[in-house]
């Protein structure tokens, strides 16, 4: 058995001790663990596969072993010197006189947040709000756009359920009209998911809603050239990024988009609670916020986030996640998680009763992936997982499709993908046991 499935196969504390391999401390802080992570010489194709390296990653989260988390586009688990960072904050916050330490000493350090998030994805500071959420920072954009009643939304039957929910309640309360386009599933052909997009448009249309990464199947559509077919028609575009950001390399400056929601507590692995809104400079006066802000602030990026008193540690420990994801690479991240994708979804869809409803092309793809077993309640499947194997899975159960969505992360090992394998090609042969 070589060292890297060795690794991969027995645990990485046991296995490292067994072979003499140095791993890092993680009660020490994010700049000495960034330094021995960012030393590694690989590049992302070589880092992909070392076993080693991602063995050493892992240590960095407080993990129960007994169990598979596959779900981590849900909401994604923090390393520990994340999580420590985040309660100093809160207990400083709590012993020193609140007022003084929330608003006075640890509100005022966000700015710094605030600026590394903004270069680390090519943006002015002054476009970058930091938020709560995914929702909350697509909301803004949602419900902040001056519209009038016969006014038209597009947006796809695949969007997130609670983004075309706010669309859905404009048109009940104010009479604008949301339309919906239906794409492939999986999609491999952008000239083709552009032209659906083009037909869909009328003279009507006044906003623009996209998924860079479709949340039920991990569905990487093709942003830029969306924004570009939009902006020719006078049509602003929102781009839903909660699972794109921090899972595969690129920057919001390439996009050219003028809004862009995410939540960083999914592949950034920040604290839960936390997430980021970029608007482009010239359309921040225009963009009420959802909780009234002065006026002073109209031109101001930081009026979108006028929420009343709220914790500071959430805001200032995404410092320490970046700094994390920084030292990794997001180049080696991608890399990583497009090879762990890769590792079960091939080896299931070998099967003649596996249908994948992603795409394997790196073109349109990345970490998530969603699988159908034909003849088989994906909800039941989920739930067996759980029930007999403590393997945590998303059903999806929609119109145009149903299956599993698998979101391993940087922590995942190959050992435990095919614990996964293993137990969905009992459900293959066999069916789901009674």
């Amino acid at each position: 058995m070589d060292r890297r499935l060795f690794l991969g196969t027995f645990g990485y504390p046991a296995a490292a001790a067994v072979l003499g391999v140095s791993l890092p401390s993680f009660g020490r802080s994010a700049a000495e663990i960034a330094r021995e992570l960012s030393s590694y010489a690989g590049g992302p194709d070589a880092a992909a596969t070392d076993e080693a390296y991602w063995g050493q990653v892992g240590q960095a989260f407080t993990l129960d072993r007994s169990m598979v988390n596959l779900n981590n586009g849900g909401v994604s688990p923090s390393p520990a010197f994340v999580q420590e960072a985040m309660k100093r904050q809160l207990d400083y916050s709590n012993s020193a006189p609140p007022p003084h330490a929330l608003w006075r000493v640890l509100e005022p350090q966000k700015e710094g947040v605030r600026a590394r998030l903004a270069k680390q994805w090519g943006v002015s500071a002054e476009e970058i709000a930091i938020t709560r959420n995914s929702s909350e920072s697509l909301q803004i954009c949602q419900l902040g756009i001056d519209l009038n009643p016969g006014d038209e939304i597009l947006c796809c039957t695949q969007d997130y359920p609670r983004m075309r929910t706010t669309f859905q309640q404009r048109a009940r309360r104010e009479g604008v009209v949301v339309r919906e386009v239906q794409v492939p599933v999986p999609a491999e052909n952008d000239a083709a998911v552009l032209e659906l997009y083009r037909q869909a448009i009328s003279p009507r249309t006044r906003l623009m809603l996209v998924s860079h990464m479709v949340n039920i199947t991990g569905q990487i559509l093709p942003v830029r050239d969306m924004v570009s077919l939009a902006r020719k028609r006078g049509i602003p575009v929102i781009v839903d990024g909660a699972h794109a950001l921090g899972h595969f390399d690129f920057k919001l400056s390439d996009l050219e988009c003028d809004y862009y929601g995410v939540s960083l507590h999914k592949w950034l692995f920040a604290p839960h609670g936390t997430g980021m809104l970029y608007v482009r400079r010239d359309k921040i006066k225009g963009l009420w916020p959802m909780q009234a802000a002065e006026e002073k602030l109209d031109d101001d990026i930081r009026k979108f986030e006028e929420i009343g008193t709220h914790p500071a540690a959430n805001f200032l420990a995404i410092g320490e996640a970046l700094t994390f994801n920084q030292a990794i690479g997001f180049d080696r991240k991608e890399a990583r998680l497009r090879y762990l994708r890769d590792w079960w979804a091939k080896r299931l869809a070998r099967h003649d009763r596996v249908r994948l409803h992603t795409s394997l092309d790196r073109r349109f793809s990345c970490g998530i992936a969603t699988a159908q077993v034909e003849g088989i309640d994906s909800l039941e499947l989920a739930g067996w997982l759980w029930d007999k194997h403590r393997i945590l899975v998303v059903a999806i159960k929609h119109p145009e499709f149903q299956g599993i969505r698998v979101t391993p992360s940087v922590y995942t090992t190959l050992e435990e993908l095919d614990r996964f394998c293993s137990a969905m090609e009992v459900v293959i042969r066999n069916g789901l046991p009674s």
